[in-house]
């Protein structure tokens, strides 16, 4: 056996000629592919940076291919009241601040911070194209080459004898003026429309994160801007309707896009954030109409404050972007709670003051109404031993027999029992409207009141080292003002309320307390505006009850006015009427029933 000592002194040798003459052809025929490849561009016409595509022939270049001969860049717009990042990437708008604005910041509880409605990379858009290959690119993924004039920048893309440019400008106040140009791209697309395509995550700005989201919410109008529809839950489809406008709005501020000839086949969707820095997830799509598979259309961004009289400066139906509730609702706090506040704030009163005022105005025009209902109260109160007579005396009878001679004494009384309800009612649609308008009242935000940092959140002195379900980890203290005051008055006015004798119905008055209580939850995350509202005005209410009681009303009158009724019976009323005839048509068919039930146990006995 030959011993193995190591390489052959021979077989290096070989290796290095090899090695040698390896290289040497590689070297050779690099510099002939090269001298061949610089002989066919430069036959080739110039072109620009922006050139930068992929092989296919059809398809433009993708964003590595970008990236690499072009520097992202971002380029500022500024005026009085927005200042703008718009970068290259994508040509897109990607920073937003409202100068004039601030946005709450949790570490100090102050609104102190840069009032940013995009950042930080939570908008992104573009239109998607899809070529004759079958594929779709998009705007957003491509690099444009940027050139400024003032407050004019115009973005522009190049790729396979196609031009893409967008071209924003700055106009005054809140508007940004978004065309879009293209040349040559029918040459590459297979369809006559675009598809723009928004994602956008909404930041959170104020205090008090569930309030806020509840009024982040989708916002579009169409029928030429007449109608207007939101969605402020899942889904939104709109594939019938040509949008208008398209907005994303937060509790206080929005942003608009409006396309010339409308979005039409619309859809998009919207995810709840549970924590963090954002709100909520929203995507949209639409189509845009193209012609000649050229996009060549103008747009419009707006990012607005959301300002009553700023918005119908723009007659475009934006102002229904504010919720401020529906028909009624809505009319009341435009024509009556906001001028009523405006009037009174101009007279130099500070927010909390000024609401004060309102409250008494308010209850100044309800105090007809206020008095008749305390009156049918002392009214009650004075025949209450009656009626607890008829009670005692029917208590083993039918029902309706008892029910019916109830009605009889309040009819011979005098005593209108639905007299009392007028009030509650009118203050259903009252409550609702300044439900609406305190979280959403613009001129409010910020606006401090005692212990309160800002009237359209809630104020939290008192805080809770852990969460507690609905109330959170605080506890306002206007909150709990206004349940006492709330329970005061209970107790001042659930002495009047009849008790149910029927087994089985609940007990009026415990209810009525537990009221108040359930009242704590919700007031406890709501503005502090609106408790302060109702806290003024149940304690104005608790003033009027004491006055009306022992200034105002003379139980003694009363009953010697309930006694001259008697004597001289009033005349039936038709509601009266109705309602006696309903419950004895009740009672005969009752009574019939229990007859026929009668004659059939009858008959089994005999059987």
């Amino acid at each position: 056996m030959q011993e193995n000592n190591g390489v052959d002194r021979k077989q290096i040798i070989l290796f290095m000629i090899f090695s040698l003459v390896m290289m040497g052809g590689m070297f050779f025929f690099q510099n002939r592919d090269a001298e061949k490849q610089a002989a066919i561009e430069a036959q080739k016409p110039a072109t620009t940076q922006s050139d930068n595509l992929t092989t296919k022939p059809a398809a433009f270049s993708n964003l590595n291919d970008s990236v690499k001969t072009t520097a992202i860049q971002e380029i500022q717009l500024k005026n009085n009241e927005l200042t703008l990042h718009i970068s290259t990437l994508g040509g897109q708008i990607s920073k937003v601040q409202l100068n004039e604005y601030q946005a709450y910041n949790p570490l100090t509880d102050e609104n102190d911070l840069p009032l940013m409605l995009l950042d930080k990379n939570n908008s992104s858009y573009g239109f998607a194209f899809k070529d004759k290959t079958g594929k779709t690119f998009n705007t957003k993924d491509l690099v444009f080459n940027a050139n400024q004039n003032g407050n004019t920048i115009t973005l522009e893309h190049r790729g396979n004898g196609a031009i893409i440019q967008f071209i924003y400008t700055l106009t005054d106040k809140y508007t940004v003026d978004f065309n879009v140009k293209t040349q040559g791209l029918s040459n590459i697309v297979a369809d006559n429309k675009a598809e723009f395509q928004w994602n956008y995550q909404a930041k959170s700005l104020e205090k008090g994160r569930s309030q806020e989201q509840t009024h982040t919410e989708f916002g579009y109008a169409f029928d030429n801007f007449s109608s207007y529809d939101y969605d402020g839950r899942t889904t939104m489809e709109e594939p019938d309707e040509t949008l208008n406008w398209l907005a994303i709005k937060n509790q206080f501020f929005t942003a608009i896009i409006e396309p010339q000839t409308g979005f039409k086949n619309s859809s998009g969707f919207q995810d709840t954030v549970e924590e963090g820095e954002y709100l909520k997830k929203f995507n949209f799509s639409g189509n845009v109409d193209m012609a000649g598979s050229e996009l060549n259309q103008n747009f419009k961004w707006y990012f607005l404050p959301l300002d009553l009289k700023l918005l119908k400066e723009y007659d475009k139906n934006f102002d229904e972007i504010l919720p401020l509730g529906w028909s009624f609702i809505g009319t009341m706090n435009r024509w009556f709670f906001m001028p009523m506040y405006n009037i009174i704030a101009s007279w130099g009163l500070t927010a909390g003051w000024a609401i004060f005022l309102m409250t008494i105005i308010v209850k100044l025009i309800l105090s007809p109404i206020m008095f008749k209902q305390h009156k049918l109260s002392a009214m009650m109160r004075v025949i209450r031993p009656e009626i607890d007579e008829v009670n005692e005396k029917y208590k083993d009878a039918d029902p309706m027999k008892r029910q019916q001679e109830m009605m009889s004494v309040y009819r011979k009384a005098g005593v209108n029992q639905m007299a009392g309800c007028l009030p509650a009612l009118l203050q259903i649609p009252i409550f609702y409207a300044l439900f609406r308008f305190f979280p959403n009242f613009i001129d409010l935000r910020g606006e401090s009141f005692w212990f309160a940092k800002d009237l359209t959140a809630y104020d939290d002195v008192i805080k809770l080292p852990f969460h507690i379900p609905f109330l959170e980890d605080h506890l306002s203290i206007f909150a709990i003002a206004c349940t006492a005051v709330i329970l005061i008055y209970t107790m001042l006015t659930a002495g009047n309320m009849q008790q149910p004798t029927a087994p089985g119905m609940p007990n009026m008055k415990v209810l009525m307390y537990i009221f108040p209580i359930t009242f704590l939850f919700f007031l406890n995350t709501a503005s502090s505006g609106l408790s302060w509202y109702y806290f003024v005005s149940n304690a104005i209410n608790i003033l009027i009850i004491l006055v009306i009681k022992y200034w105002i009303l003379d139980e003694k009158k009363i009953h010697a006015q309930i006694q001259a009724n008697k004597a001289q019976p009033k005349k039936e009323g038709k509601f009266q009427k109705r309602m006696r005839e309903m419950m004895e048509k009740a009672q005969e068919q009752q009574r019939q029933q229990q007859g026929q039930i009668q004659k059939r146990q009858d008959k089994n006995k005999k059987k």
